[in-house]
């Protein structure tokens, strides 16, 4: 057995690609360690309503991963957890993993008393700030693992001690602190995933300024029953369904001031929120306006279903500009076909923003090579590798399929034993 062998894989985000990758090599042999920053894995997948082709919730993707992983004794899962330091060597790499304080930590049983007394509200960041939550809850219902979080610091001492005073199974530790752990790795699997290009930054969409002028990423949870409007598509404004709704195609993307490439899944995105909002508000009218329509593969029966669907236009146009006039929004349209500039009304406009990888702020203890658009690339002589939308915008079963390739490569990376 090669030296390397020895020592685990370390995939670093589990997110739908990180997942996949620690899944496929533990069950080619591989002593695999899954590091996610959040509370909870799943990364954006289990955030979603539906995902495509099939158009099902990702808790049926999900659910058989939770159970391979649980049954498999060769992946360990850390969550909350980071890498802060990383050397590589001749044999992989040195890595520190520092988790952060477990205020609530693995004799939780999730029973939910502590959330019961806790009367402190924080924003909700599975989604994305538009609801409030206990200090004290579980992270979102299907989280896994199945364990409470406490954020400590937006508490009151009095209920700091309430939680304290309601666990009946010793979980709540108001002293923890930060741990490390540093150990030897042979390869590592980067999939530290994506996160929606700044709404702060498309002023000229009225993004930041126009409350409903929204992302894609705040469509989704809408359309969610755990979501901020128990699963209701309505206006941030005054919380009334919208009766015309915009998609916004490369909101931030293919734009020489934004994100210069294309973010891969966007038309498809909005193509599938087209149908939330058609079947959930059936007088609606829906428009998407695009530069191009990308959907390739077999994923062009989305496309040609939205297309024919009553109810739906869409439009080739850039949209320049968004106002509010008279309680409504104004959008400023290039149309391309007509060879004109065109203006058009809408109640809620949803932006299909762009991916941006995770690696500039997550990864710089690796020294990841990038590509020119800041995705990164695979450094086979140290023995790192990157998966799904680390490497490129892609979708869920793109990303699967990348994962599963990334995987491949790491264990070859380690040494002889096992095999794929």
């Amino acid at each position: 057995m090669n030296a390397t062998a020895k020592h685990p894989l370390l995939v670093v985000g589990a997110g739908i690609a990180g997942v996949t990758a620690a899944i496929e090599a533990a069950e080619a042999g591989r002593e695999v360690i899954l590091l996610e920053s959040e509370p909870s894995i799943g990364g954006r997948v289990v955030r979603n309503f539906q995902y495509f082709p099939k158009l099902c919730p990702p808790t049926c993707g999900m659910e058989i991963n939770i159970k391979r992983i649980e049954r498999n004794p060769r992946i360990r899962v850390l969550t909350q957890t980071q890498v802060t330091k990383a050397s590589a060597d001749a044999q992989g790499w040195q890595v520190t993993l520092t988790r952060k304080p477990q205020y609530i930590n693995d004799n939780c049983t999730a029973c939910g008393e502590c959330e019961k007394v806790c009367t402190t509200k924080v924003p909700d960041p599975v989604n994305l700030g538009l609801s409030q939550v206990p200090a004290a809850r579980l992270y979102h219902k299907d989280a896994w693992p199945k364990q409470y979080v406490l954020d400590k610091a937006a508490c009151p001492q009095s209920d700091l001690d309430a939680v304290a005073g309601a666990c009946k199974y010793n979980a709540v530790d108001l002293n923890a602190q930060p741990t490390e752990e540093t150990l030897a790795v042979s390869a590592v699997v980067v999939a530290t995933g994506w996160k929606p290009y700044p709404l702060q930054n498309l002023t000229n969409l009225g993004a930041g300024k126009l409350s409903d002028v929204i992302s894609n990423a705040h469509m989704e949870r809408l359309a969610v029953k755990a979501g901020p409007t128990a699963g209701k598509i309505l206006r941030p404004s005054d919380g009334q369904p919208p009766k015309k709704v915009a998609f916004v195609q490369c909101a931030g993307s293919r734009d020489v001031n934004h994100l210069p490439y294309c973010s891969g899944v966007c038309c498809l995105a909005s193509l599938k929120q087209a149908t939330y909002v058609r079947e959930q508000i059936p007088e609606s009218e829906v428009t998407i306006y695009y530069i191009d329509r990308r959907t390739p593969g077999r994923n062009e029966d989305l496309l040609l279903k939205v297309a024919g669907m009553e109810g739906v236009k869409m439009i080739k146009g850039k949209v320049g500009a968004i106002e509010t006039q008279n309680n409504s929004l104004k959008l400023k349209v290039e149309d391309v076909e007509a060879g004109k500039l065109i203006e058009a009304d809408a109640d809620l406009v949803v932006l299909a923003t762009g991916m941006v990888p995770n690696l500039k702020d997550d990864m710089k203890v690796f020294d990841l090579p990038k590509d020119s658009d800041g995705f990164g690339l695979d450094n086979p002589d140290k023995k790192i590798f990157v998966a799904g939308v680390t490497r490129r915008p892609e979708d869920v079963a793109a990303s699967v399929r990348d994962a599963t390739g990334a995987a491949a490569k790491a264990c070859v990376a380690q040494g002889s034993q096992g095999g794929l």
